[in-house]
């Protein structure tokens, strides 16, 4: 367990090293302000406007944001649709993979469109090179783009007085892709290749077995996919095994470098909040939290794999099952809380293989509404919702207007927390109920009792969260799953983003009151107690009896 507190520890202070300096970054390039030493690209964000044309102009009020937004989301799908059906017959398919099926391609595109990166097939055995190139791998690079121009609406909400213009959609993801997440993922992938991941435009190799028989070596771009993946809270993974694959996480490095990778741009969006707003205060409440919550899980994690009950016997090696041997129990339980807090869904361990109490984790981050840290830009307008529901319920309590940054928080705008706050919730239980009174549950599963409901809860929650990890042991791949799923990730993806693009607009034509002695503040660790205790209420205590029956139930059982 030493070595596990110093990883963990080494793990958090880099994280921390990178993320405050990318925040200030982030937050230049977000509001149009862009760094000399980035300058050289201004000519491409041109070109990029030049080309979208007048869309590219002028200010745009909440409708025309979430049309823009919903436009470009739905030609994605329909393109990624197209391109999944047919990609037999485009190049770049040295395999001959055929096209997926209708369902499967449907429930994969909005899987990608989504940010969710569901994955209900093995990537080396389902998908051509050319559509993992031009099909995933942009989409990851637009829904994550999505995400932070949500956030930014949402943040200048905040800072706008009497104002209706909340920006410009297509010159925020813009901005977004070209000066964030293309320089850091070619950063990344040239690290990710140093370590032996692989990156060729060859689709694979044939070989002859020890046993003289033909097979097949897959290969492809897959250090620039990884990176991305990571970087934007995506998740997909090149091959099925995902990160476990040692071409895509070959070595011990690699590992903390994607790790990281995961964690970083969430943490730094955090940073760049009390930038932007010039509080770096208010940045540092939700940094506290999310610090907290993931120490607080990474922790419990280890301890349940290293000397969980059922492996008192054994402590030296602890629980090994499903775990590469080259990352050992410290850096799986790490990456599982990270995957699982940031809402990036990658995994490079067999969460299925976990101890009760350990794979409890990953589901309750989930469950909290993918808030801790959460997905690129969707995490922390998700947590500044918490935040404002936190400081008017601190409102009704004492009797005042509830405030935060200036703005009074009315009913209009907790109409909209709600939506944003219950969407998931609401989904994932609906979801998990549907999934256990299908007739054919059972023959989906290779389980029974409550990891089999674990099983379920996992699913039902990953894509009800736009998480897209999965337990194990449910067969993904039904036309019932795969459509059910895309409706669960639609709706849990768009829905609260509308309700946040019109709490900004409300939030924008407010004036800006002054601070004065009756003002909550948010910032002291009174606050900071009562915004963990707002999460664990409305999200961990709504799962309680669904959490029961099944990882609960699971622990008593094996004891």
């Amino acid at each position: 367990m030493n070595s596990t507190m110093i990883s963990g520890g080494v793990f958090l202070l880099v994280l921390l090293l990178l993320a405050i300096p990318l925040g200030k970054y982030i937050s230049e390039i977000l509001q149009g302000r862009i760094p000399r030493f980035v300058r050289f690209l201004e000519p491409v964000e041109k070109f990029v406007y030049k080309v979208i044309g007048r869309p590219a102009t002028g200010e745009m009020s909440a409708k025309k944001y979430l049309l823009s937004i919903l436009f470009l989301s739905f030609f994605s799908l329909i393109g990624l649709f197209i391109l999944l059906l047919t990609q037999q017959w485009l190049p770049l398919n040295g395999q001959e993979v055929s096209g997926m099926s209708v369902t499967l391609a449907l429930n994969t595109a909005v899987s990608f469109v989504t940010n969710t990166n569901w994955q209900a097939y093995a990537g080396e055995e389902s998908l051509s090179l050319f559509s993992q190139i031009f099909g995933l791998t942009v989409q990851n690079f637009l829904s994550a783009a999505v995400g932070m121009a949500v956030l930014c609406v949402l943040i200048r909400g905040f800072v706008q007085k009497k104002k209706n213009g909340l920006g410009n959609f297509w010159q925020d993801i813009t901005r977004s892709i070209l000066y964030i997440l293309l320089p850091l993922s070619f950063f990344i992938s040239i690290l990710l290749v140093s370590q032996g991941a692989v990156q060729t435009f060859s689709s694979g190799v044939a070989y002859e077995g020890l046993s003289s028989q033909s097979l097949w070596l897959p290969l492809g771009t897959v250090a620039s996919q990884v990176a991305i993946k990571q970087l934007g809270t995506n998740g997909g993974g090149f091959f099925g095994a995902n990160s476990a694959h040692p071409f895509e996480n070959p070595t011990v490095i690699s590992n903390f470098i994607e790790t990281i990778s995961i964690l970083l741009i969430p943490a730094a969006l955090i940073f760049a909040l009390g930038f932007w707003i010039k509080n770096w205060k208010q940045g540092r409440t939700v940094a506290v939290v999310s610090f907290l919550f993931l120490i607080i899980g990474f922790l419990i994690i280890a301890v349940n794999e290293f000397a969980g009950p059922e492996f008192l016997h054994v402590l030296a090696t602890g629980n090994m099952e499903g775990k590469e041997v080259r990352f050992g129990i410290d850096w799986s339980a790490l990456w599982a809380v990270s995957t699982t807090a940031a809402s990036n869904g990658s995994v490079n361990s067999m969460l299925d293989s976990f101890t009760p109490l350990g794979g409890l984790i990953p589901l309750f981050l989930m469950q909290l509404g993918e808030i801790i840290f959460g997905g690129a830009g969707s995490g922390l307008y998700g947590m500044l919702t918490f935040i404002l529901l936190t400081v008017f319920i601190a409102g009704l309590l004492v009797g005042r207007t509830p405030e935060y940054l200036g703005k009074k928080i009315e009913p209009f705008e907790m109409k909209m927390a709600s939506i944003v706050v219950l969407t998931p919730l609401l989904l994932t239980l609906l979801g998990a109920a549907v999934l256990v009174l299908h007739p054919d549950i059972l023959s989906w599963l290779t389980n029974q009792g409550p990891h089999a409901f674990s099983e379920v809860l996992y699913g039902a929650t990953s894509l009800a969260n736009n998480n897209g990890s999965s337990f194990g042991g449910l067969l993904a791949n039904t036309d019932f799953l795969n459509i059910l799923g895309s409706v669960l990730m639609l709706i849990s993806r768009f829905l609260p983003m509308a309700a946040i693009i019109y709490m900004a607009a409300s939030l924008s034509r407010k004036q800006q009151s002054a601070v004065s002695e009756g003002t909550l503040s948010t910032v002291n660790p009174v606050f900071v107690t009562m915004l963990i205790i707002v999460i664990l209420v409305v999200g961990a205590l709504s799962f309680l009896p669904a959490v029961a029956l099944g990882p609960i139930a699971d622990f008593f059982q094996n004891r």
